[in-house]
């Protein structure tokens, strides 16, 4: 048979293992602890080895790291009458602990339905061109919005980036031949652009013949050595009036001398 007294005092230690258990609590570096007690709030504890009264006071542990929340895709219409999904990634941190508890039931289910609704709305008044070529403006409009409705949380949005942006296959056809036309575009007017300047430097160079007739039978020349790199070519050269010209004046002269 064991004592009542040997009973009598396991008991007494048991609960006051107990009550040190539940009097001594430890917060990491990144967490901070609400206190209530007897429900009311009464204050932050910091990191490290922290004791409360048991079964007065009551404390809730926060994190103060940044949460990274994927935003589930968002079907979207945007102003230009286009149906798109959409996706983005939240980036946010508690700074007032005791307000994420108390102002708000539910801080990160509250800020994920926030940014939903959020990213419908500034994306509903936003052309699909300036979707996708202005990024970074919209996601600035997205970070003021939710951080200004976060703000009596105690919850600081400090980023919003807009992952992907799912188009329809008409759409994207329709981009793709809008792609091509532009290239198109841009090709014919570099063509034209560079026929312009070779019209330009061939104006200049027969300026330059002109006054050198010399110039004129050396790149007459130059052709004919460039076409004879064909083997496969017959070349028919035309003998220059010129050459023989010196040879028919001593001859009329010597023809005139005899008469």
């Amino acid at each position: 048979m064991i004592p009542v007294g040997l009973i009598g005092w396991a008991v007494v230690l048991g609960l006051l293992l107990f009550i040190i258990i539940q009097a001594v609590q430890i917060l990491m570096e990144y967490e901070r602890g609400v206190v209530f007690r007897l429900g009311r709030f009464s204050s932050v504890k910091g990191p490290g080895l922290r004791l409360i009264i048991p079964f007065v006071d009551r404390l809730v542990k926060i994190s103060l790291r940044t949460v990274a929340m994927d935003v589930p895709p968002q079907d979207v219409i945007t102003k230009d009458n286009v149906s798109v999904k959409v996706n983005a990634v939240l980036y946010f941190r508690v700074l007032s602990p005791e307000k994420a508890l108390i102002e708000v039931e539910n801080y990160l289910y509250a800020t994920s339905q926030l940014a939903q609704t959020s990213l419908r709305s500034v994306l509903g008044q936003s052309d699909l061109d300036d979707l996708l070529s202005h990024r970074e403006r919209i996601n600035q409009e997205l970070q003021n919005i939710l951080d200004r409705q976060t703000d009596p949380w105690g919850v600081k949005v400090s980023n919003v980036e807009i992952k992907h942006v799912d188009l329809p296959a008409e759409m994207q056809r329709a981009m793709a031949r809008q792609a091509e036309a532009e290239r198109e575009r841009r090709s014919k007017v570099i063509h034209a652009e560079g026929e312009f300047q070779a019209s330009q430097k061939l104006s200049e160079a027969a300026k330059v013949m002109s006054g050198e007739p010399t110039a004129l039978q050396l790149r007459f020349l130059q052709t004919l050595t460039e076409v004879a790199t064909e083997k496969n070519s017959t070349i028919i050269f035309p003998v220059p009036i010129d050459l023989i010209q010196p040879f028919l004046d001593s001859r009329k002269k010597g023809a005139s001398s005899s008469d």
